[in-house]
This record gives C-alpha cells, structure tokens and sequence, in this order.
C-alpha cells in the first residue's frame, strides 16, 4: 500500500466524548486528521473538544455529532449520511458494558449492548467503506477487549460482542485488502476510565496482578488508533492488537 497524506483527509469515529474515544480523537488531530466524531449524552465534554482542537489545529476541520447507538432508526439514518461523505479512517470506540454470569444473562440487555458494541460497528462500517473502495485507500478499526480472548467470569456478554467485532474485522480485512483498506481490532486490558468506576474498590488488588503493575492509560490506546492510520501501519490488516500491560500473559485477572 502506499503512504499516505494525512492532511486534509478525515476520520469518523464513534464515542469521542470522553475517554478513550476523546484521547484518540486528540491523537489523530495531531497527525494532521480531521474529525467527526459521535457521543450520546457528553454534549458538554464534546463542545469543548471541538472548540480545543479548532484552536490548536485550525483548517483541519473538527465536528461533533450527537447519536444514540442503542436506537437503530438514529443508526441507519447516521449511516445513511456518512455513505455521502468522504472518510479515510473509520474507528469505532463507542461501547457499553454489561456484566454478568452467562447463565443469568438477561436477553434484552445483551441484545443492546450486541447493538452498540457490535451491530453499529458493521453498520458504519458498511456505510463508509464503499467510497474507502472508490478512493483505493481507508483505514477502519475496532475498539475490542481482551475479554473476547480470555474467559472472565461475569463477562459473557460484553466478551461475546467483542469477540464478534474480532470475526467481522478479519474478513472485512480479507475482502476489502486489494482495495487499499485495512481493518484492525485493538484489544485493550483495563483502562483508566469512568468505565472502571464500579471496580474502585478491587484497583489495588487488581493492578497487583497485572505485570506492569498499572492500568492502561486512555492516551496510549489512542496512540495505537492514530499509528493504525498512519503510513507504516500500512501492511498491517486483519489482526488484533492488544495492550494491556501483560495482563493476557498470565493467569486469569482475580477481582
């Protein structure tokens, strides 16, 4: 594939509010990218990142777009948008937990969370990797978990949407590869977020037994979202990227 130019094209990217989706849309603003990013209800967090990277990085072009990924009607028409513009980089960050044992899972539940974390993702990425094809270049990738790697109890259905974003990158990769289009998934350990607030009390126990003896920090996931689009990220398609201290290296997590 050949290198590209990162100025003047954009990136769609979904969740960028806060968190990881917020840290990487600063990350691929520094490597020259435009945005557009969406977020549910962080309208307040989302205003106030449009307006930093407008400042620190003028003529890229930076827009904030509000969607609700659980509603499928909101989705299709966000898709059926995106179809009409022009995007070479497609991440897709946004997603939600559910925690509980397999046996007790609820169905309704699951089916939202399979909604945002995995349906939306193929969704948009069907909207978008059409003109990716015109253009014989894009770069899409999949915010994933190591939880879709390794068994963790009470994580069955947040792991199984995860897993399911896994199976679709690598034959999207497959199909779309001789079109000058990558497709990656990162899989992240436990990240420093608001997600992680429930977890509070276990913190210390838990960073005990990861070999880094910390948790990832949001900045250096996003790191690995903007070299993903990056022109030595070239060659790289179809796979699965984790970052998580050494966590998946060893025994499984004790909470």
């Amino acid at each position: 594939m050949a290198p590209v130019e990162t100025k003047s094209l954009r990136v769609l990217l979904t969740g960028g509010g806060r968190g990881v989706g917020a840290a990487s849309v600063r990350a691929l603003a520094q490597a020259g990218f435009g945005v557009t990013f969406t977020y549910r209800s962080a309208s307040t967090e989302a205003d106030a990142l449009v307006a930093e990277l407008a400042a620190a990085h003028p003529g890229q072009g930076f827009e904030a777009r509000a969607l609700d990924l659980t509603d499928k009607a909101a989705v299709e028409a966000f898709a059926a948008t995106v179809a009409d513009e022009s995007y070479f980089g497609f991440v897709h960050n946004a997603g939600m937990p559910y925690d509980t044992l397999a046996a007790m899972m609820d169905q309704d539940k699951a089916e939202v969370l399979m909604q945002v974390n995995y349906w939306s993702f193929t969704r948009l990425a069907k909207a978008v990797v059409r003109g990716m094809m015109r253009a014989r270049a894009g770069r899409i990738v999949g915010i994933g978990s190591i939880a879709a790697l390794r068994g963790s109890q009470g994580n069955a259905p947040y792991a199984g949407s995860k897993a399911a974003i896994i199976g679709y990158a690598q034959t999207l990769a497959a199909e779309s590869a001789r079109r000058g289009i990558t497709v990656n998934v990162i899989a992240p350990g436990f990240v420093d977020t608001d997600m992680l607030a429930p977890y509070a009390a276990f913190r210390q126990k838990m960073e005990a037994q990861i070999p880094l003896g910390r948790f990832v920090k949001p900045e250096e996931v996003a790191g690995l979202v903007a070299f993903l689009l990056s022109p030595p990220a070239g060659a790289i398609t179809g796979q699965t990227l984790v970052i998580d201290g050494g966590l998946s290296s060893t025994l499984t997590l004790q909470r």
